[in-house]
């Protein structure tokens, strides 16, 4: 591993920027290649041999092109979809990202959790799994939401959202008596990367307060853990985004944020 790794990250859409930011804090050495396949957006509306159809030999193009150290799957639905086929196919580490039962179930104090995911993510043998595996005696709701996504993408590139367009997506994740703190849903997890850019809206919408789980600090903490130490400061080059439409992102101000206050090409 060279000291300024170059770590790819890959979403369907501008949700992975979610996880790009906590990797960037984790990795101010590495260089960033953020590709979003938004010819191919929103994921959740395609089975699960469509998206592993898309994906894989898609994947092997931009390991070819950009000669990345280590992949970053953004998106649960890609996730949940394909990362075995992807770990095959190809010898470079994938992280991927997966609905955050676990945690979720282990901190519920009140034993009922959501799952706040896109229509595919919530329907996968995979996260069924994980539910079956460690929900820890909890009741688990799964909610598939069919427009979370796409209003978050268009609220970060600077459409108008309103909120109940918002709440109607958000409102069955809340499950119980909502005067009796005790018989609530008290964790949500947020198993789609774009949710936590409408996350201050989704707390000023919520019925009543709940810990909402987002896996992106963990991811980093995996990431880093692969590429193991760094000695060489803050990479200020190497960050680009890329979108498979081949359109222009047209978000700079937007977007250096998430990629540690570096002009993205």
């Amino acid at each position: 591993m060279t000291n300024s790794p170059t770590i790819l990250v890959f979403d369907s859409g501008l949700g992975g920027l979610t996880v790009l930011r906590e990797v960037v804090a984790a990795r101010p050495d590495a260089h960033y290649t953020y590709v979003a396949d938004d010819a191919f957006f929103p994921y959740g509306h395609h089975s699960e041999d469509e998206i592993i159809a898309r994906v894989v030999p898609l994947m092997g193009e931009l390991i070819d092109t950009h000669k990345p150290d280590l992949v970053v799957i953004a998106c649960n639905t890609m996730s949940v979809s394909v990362m075995s086929h992807l770990r095959a196919a190809y010898r470079v580490p994938f992280v991927g990202t997966v609905p955050a039962i676990k945690p979720a179930c282990a901190q519920s104090k009140t034993r009922r959790v959501s799952v706040l995911g896109t229509k595919a993510t919530v329907k996968r043998e995979y996260t069924q799994a994980l539910i079956r595996d460690h929900s820890q005696g909890c009741e688990v709701t799964l909610v598939g939401s069919p427009e979370l996504a796409t209003l978050a993408e268009a609220a970060l590139s600077g459409t108008t959202v309103d909120d109940s367009d918002i709440f109607a997506e958000l409102k069955p994740c809340f499950v119980g008596n909502s005067e009796d703190a005790t018989a609530r849903t008290d964790t949500i997890v947020l198993a789609c990367t774009h949710y936590p850019l409408l996350l201050d809206r989704m707390e000023r919408l919520a019925p009543w307060p709940v810990q909402w789980i987002d896996p992106a600090p963990a991811i980093a903490r995996r990431v880093s853990d692969l590429l193991g130490p760094y000695g060489c400061g803050i990479a200020q080059t190497g960050a680009e985004m890329i979108f498979t439409s081949n359109r222009a992102h047209g978000l700079s101000a937007t977007l250096t944020p998430f990629f540690g206050g570096r002009a993205v090409a």
